[in-house]
């Protein structure tokens, strides 16, 4: 296959695009004001920003027909936006393409108590859907950090996690059924209402396809009882390679917590600044594990895990006193970005994923690039599954740190490629990780990326430029490396 390099867009098309746009749609669906389209310049990679040509943001799934299929005859490309919590620039805009923002669907349009589903459209609220649920006694098992906000339609679309995705899986683990609207605003329906439907598994190649390859407009998500008990430990350690230890003797030992969860001393530092969630401030790391069933079950699990967090060289274990204090522990790890961004300027937020075993390892490893490259760096993991969030800290302002700060984070990923694991665990590729793509694939497998691409989107105008790097960026990047720099991203304004 001659893989095609990414798409231009002529300006008459572009002009001619908007105009039969703003004949198909009401008045308040289409935004060009340079102002307003300022709110859309990026995602939660914020040192990444362009401009769209426009934003549009239809009521309804024919709406969004409507300008697919506008788009396409005139030959503009479409980013999907949910609710722009992603943090490797998959929302970026094109700067001759149009923004599809999804917010406005954002309907929960049935609750199965019975079979324990729920049908959403794309915008409805992560955190919406347990609310929802609660009165069942069910609830929506992924919870990102940024569930308040992040959207189902954005989670699906980067396979969004969470603290509890170590026993209740990813977002791939929790969608049963999609609907999705082609680049021709053909109808594509994916997966069923059961645990498993006929054919192949589309629901799953959708999910985690960053907007390459159809645009969600409803979702049937998988409703799990609320457990009957909940309880959390804490534990604190000297060394960071002992908390390390330590999750890996946990898993070992045939244990699955909803959730296990570590942050360096950093890390502990500015969540305890920023919620006072009771954390010991002195500790090189600590990490939440949470046990969840019945009674007996947690009862037992906690005795066996507090056994195994000693033998590992905790030099404190305690159980939370009750609900409150359980919930104080898990706001104060899910504030730990927002704390990190009262300690600097900006900051970085990386995602790798590398083998349980290696995070001692891998941990030594960045403190020693941070060191390298003269920039602080605040861990915070899933450690459970081995997921990896050093944030590393930087301005902007000074001329020549966030290019120092990408290098480092690119370091970072070559470590988690090296150590066996990958560039992103739940973040994405987007932008940001388009040349560490090219370190961990080689090409025969990036060819087969872009192949099943085209099949969906033969004319790549959903989402171009980003999760999957064009060969010949690849080959590139090979060249750049040897010489010791970095290919910029193209026509991005930087900050």
């Amino acid at each position: 296959m001659a893989q095609r390099s990414e798409i231009t867009v002529d300006e008459s098309a572009a002009r001619a695009c908007m105009a039969a746009l703003r004949r198909a749609l009401p008045p308040d669906t289409l935004l060009t004001d340079p102002d307003t389209l300022r709110t859309y310049e990026c995602d939660a990679l914020s040192a990444y920003r362009r401009l769209p040509l426009a934003v549009a943001l239809p009521h309804d799934r024919e709406q969004v027909r409507t300008i697919l299929r506008i788009t396409r005859e005139h030959g503009v490309p479409v980013v999907p936006r949910g609710a722009g919590t992603g943090l490797s620039g998959g929302a970026l805009p094109h700067p001759r393409g149009v923004l599809l923002s999804l917010a406005r669907l954002n309907r929960i349009l049935a609750i199965d108590p019975r079979n324990r589903t729920a049908r959403v459209e794309p915008g409805v609220r992560n955190l919406a859907v347990s609310e929802a649920a609660r009165p069942y006694g069910l609830h929506y098992a992924p919870d990102p950090s940024s569930q308040v906000a992040c959207t189902i339609g954005g989670n699906i679309a980067e396979n969004a996690g969470g603290v509890h995705c170590l026993k209740y899986g990813l977002t791939v683990h929790n969608v049963l059924r999609i609907e999705a609207l082609t680049a021709d605003g053909e109808t594509l329906v994916a997966g069923g209402g059961g645990l498993d439907g006929p054919g192949y598994d589309l629901a799953a190649v959708l999910t985690g396809s960053e907007g390459l390859l159809a645009v969600v407009v409803e979702a049937t998500v998988r409703l799990l009882p609320l457990p009957q008990c909940a309880r959390v430990l804490l534990a604190a350690f000297e060394r960071v390679e002992d908390a390390a230890a330590a999750v890996a003797a946990v898993i070992a030992g045939g244990i699955v917590p909803a959730g296990l969860e570590m942050m360096d001393n950093a890390a502990v530092r500015a969540a305890e600044d920023f919620v006072h969630a009771g954390y010991p401030t002195d500790a090189a790391a600590i990490l939440l594990c949470e046990l969840d069933g019945t009674e007996a079950e947690v009862e037992a699990g906690i005795a066996r895990v507090r056994a195994l967090l000693a033998e590992h060289g905790a030099t404190e274990v305690r159980l939370a006193r009750d609900e409150a204090e359980r919930e104080r522990f898990w706001k104060g790890r899910k504030a730990a970005f927002p704390a990190v961004g009262r300690l600097s300027p900006d900051y970085y937020c990386m995602d790798g994923t590398i083998p349980r075993r290696e995070i001692g390892r891998v941990l030594t490893r960045i403190a020693e690039l941070a060191r390298e490259h003269g920039l602080p760096v605040v861990n915070v993991l899933h450690a459970g599954d081995g997921n990896l969030h050093p944030l590393i800290l930087y301005d902007a302002n000074r001329p020549g740190e966030l290019e120092r700060t990408e290098r480092l984070g690119h370091r970072i990923l070559e470590a988690c490629i090296e150590a066996g694991g990958t560039v992103t665990g739940e973040h994405g590729v987007g932008v940001e990780k388009l040349d560490p793509m090219c370190r961990q694939f080689d090409e025969a497998t990036l060819r087969q990326f872009h192949a099943l691409r085209e099949a969906f989107d033969p004319r790549r105008l959903l989402n171009p430029g980003k999760a999957v790097p064009t060969l010949a960026r690849c080959a590139e990047h090979r060249a750049m490396h040897v010489r010791g720099g970095r290919l910029p991203f193209p026509e991005l304004e930087r900050f």
